[in-house]
């Protein structure tokens, strides 16, 4: 099923609506275009809103497929085919270095959860949306049949892009797994705050957590777990976050506490005891 996202309103392009507009094709253009006026100015309108919506995903940069270019993030990338194409995996997690970090801080965590799942990591550091659908685009998940992908993107987006640009980014990393991977469930968390204190970037990220919300149906499955990591004054304690943006192991561990439940549901397994 598809999802949308806010777009400008047709009243938003034409102030005045059926009135200003056919004032300014009657009095503007020349006579032998005013058959444009049979057309039903709704029609009109709604035209121009889905070129509208059309332009914006075409010009946002967290939506448009492209590779990060920094020392190393090919090779990882290839790195993650080679993986996927010896098969036996059950379990995606996709994202950006908060998720690469399972291989290292997170390492316990990770071998005590999804180690058992068959697990395949597809985080790299740095990576906003747009490099995500690149590598799914790419052959991150060409030739498995996982039986859930866990997605956590978006937070790198968070200084570059609005609301509705990372959610619009979001939606198309979502879509692209549903497109190659039909039968597959998606576990989609929200996006990580970051920063010691709140920030308007978090307002931003806040308000596309929102957004990628209604993007639940009976495949994907949504869930904002920042409350374990953001205290109710605002403030992300360093122990969860030493830098205020990554996990601590004990972070990680409340993380994947937090999301144990959902996680043993959508594979239909049982869940796993919480670390000693």
């Amino acid at each position: 099923s598809e999802h949308s996202f806010p777009t400008r309103r047709s009243s938003d392009l034409f102030p005045s609506h059926d009135t200003k507009l056919k004032s300014f094709l009657c009095h503007k253009v020349k006579p032998y275009k005013k058959a444009v006026l049979k057309v039903p100015t709704a029609l009109c309108l709604a035209v121009l809103g889905c070129l509208g919506q059309a332009f914006s995903q075409a010009t946002n940069s967290a939506a448009i497929p492209v590779p990060m270019t920094k020392p190393g993030w090919i090779e990882r990338h290839e790195s993650m085919n080679a993986k996927a194409k010896q098969g036996n995996i059950d379990l995606i997690y996709i994202g950006d270095s908060i998720v690469q970090r399972y291989e290292g801080v997170g390492k316990p965590v990770w071998d005590h959860y999804y180690a058992p799942r068959n697990a395949l990591n597809l985080g790299i550091s740095g990576d906003r949306t747009q490099h995500v659908i690149w590598r799914l685009d790419h052959g991150n998940i060409d030739g498995i049949h996982p039986k859930l992908a866990i997605v956590m993107i978006g937070q790198n987006n968070g200084g570059h892009n609005t609301a509705s640009e990372i959610a619009e980014g979001v939606r198309e990393v979502v879509q692209r797994i549903r497109t190659k991977l039909p039968d597959t469930k998606i576990l989609l968390l929200g996006i990580f705050q970051r920063r010691e204190k709140p920030t308007p970037e978090r307002a931003v990220l806040a308000e596309a957590n929102e957004m990628i919300a209604r993007l639940s149906d009976s495949s994907v499955t949504y869930i904002d777990i920042n409350s374990i990591f953001v205290q109710p004054d605002g403030t992300i304690p360093a122990s969860l976050m030493p830098d205020f943006e990554h996990p601590s192991e004990l972070g990680f561990q409340r993380w994947a506490e937090a999301i144990e439940s959902k996680v043993a549901t959508l594979m239909a397994d049982q869940p796993i005891p919480p670390m000693p």
